[in-house]
């Protein structure tokens, strides 16, 4: 069952439980030890999960994977010391590295862009066809994620002040839990808790569409800096896992989709679908100047959390915003050695 935020925040409180259990702390047989966090959508890494790539290039190290619902809950663990890498979206990133969580992560990746594999959806029996009618709803999103970002983004660029709309803080599976009981008009979330909403309600908006319109989300691997600087063979190994895995997609979706349906058990034809909402970028054109760039010219990422920053701290989700110079050493270009 993947962790929330409150079950992280119980689970921090008694480290020692934590560090039995295989969730943080070192490896009971006294050997090395990689705790990697990972969310249950479509991507990449799950294809690394299911085929045990990671293990196989490592052989004499510990690895555990742990589910999270959300960033939020990842950004807790980060603090607990509880995890060393982690798939998380691009909002949940910027607030790691602003004030007060100032969480000394690395990104050293980009997963994917995200497309309309997120999106705000209504009930039918609402009868709202428009963002702009939301005023006096209840609109659920896992707060800190990168739907709530595009949420209050959606709201911005329709003109809705947010604070006319009850927004509700919840995880996918309550988010869809809450949408049976009736008790929320509508949702911004993630699949596949998202196709199930679907199915009974009406799209608005998606991330496609809010980043054609400047307001883009993004999945990373982070990393904790430590872990980069002393363990730069199981970042290559990952990095080397990920970047095959992320150039099958583009190859042999199908391939990936069977990974995909095995660890979150859907269907083959519903994992390729989720797979095809994203777009992918392998290691090259992720060196390319719309994202890392190189160290003689840095590309514009760093731009685009500090823009994500911005919007945050707007929203007075995070305190204050680091300079762009700060933003820029926590990215770490893969493949351009380490640093």
């Amino acid at each position: 069952m993947p962790i929330s935020r409150r079950t992280m925040l119980a689970l921090l409180a008694s480290t020692p439980v934590l560090a039995s259990c295989g969730v943080g702390g070192s490896s009971a047989t006294g050997g090395k030890k990689v705790r990697v966090a990972f969310q249950n959508f479509a991507d990449s890494t799950l294809l690394v999960k299911d085929q045990k790539t990671l293990e196989k290039a490592l052989p004499d190290h510990e690895i555990t994977w742990t589910a999270f619902d959300s960033g939020a809950s990842i950004n807790t663990a980060f603090l607990g010391g509880a995890i060393d890498l982690a798939v998380i979206g691009s909002s949940p990133a910027a607030a790691g590295l602003c004030p007060p969580l100032n969480i000394p992560y690395q990104v050293i990746e980009l997963l994917n862009v995200i497309g309309d594999s997120e999106a705000l959806v209504v009930r039918k029996a609402t009868g709202i066809t428009k963002i702009s009618e939301l005023a006096g709803r209840k609109i659920a999103a896992p707060f800190s994620s990168t739907a709530h970002y595009s949420l209050l983004a959606a709201l911005e660029l329709a003109g809705v002040d947010a604070g006319s709309v009850t927004l509700v803080d919840l995880e996918p599976q309550n988010i869809q839990a809450a949408w049976q009981r009736g008790d929320i008009d509508g949702a911004y979330v993630w699949t596949p808790v998202l196709s199930v909403l679907q199915q009974d309600g009406v799209t608005l908006t998606d991330s496609a569409k809010l980043a054609a319109a400047g307001k883009p989300t993004l999945t990373f691997t982070v990393a904790r800096k430590e872990f980069t600087d002393t363990n730069p063979d199981v970042v290559d190994k990952w990095l080397a896992a990920t970047n095959d895995a992320i150039k099958l997609i583009k190859t042999d979706p199908a391939a990936v989709a069977a990974a995909v349906s095995r660890q979150i058990g859907i269907g083959e034809p519903d994992a390729l679908a989720q797979l095809k909402q994203n777009i992918y970028l392998d290691h090259d054109e992720q060196r390319g100047p719309d994202y890392f760039g190189t160290a003689q010219a840095p590309g514009q990422l760093a731009n685009r959390l500090r823009d994500t920053a911005e919007f945050l701290r707007a929203q007075k989700k995070v305190e204050q915003v680091p300079d762009l110079t700060t933003i820029q050493a926590a990215l770490r270009a893969p493949g351009v050695g380490r640093g």
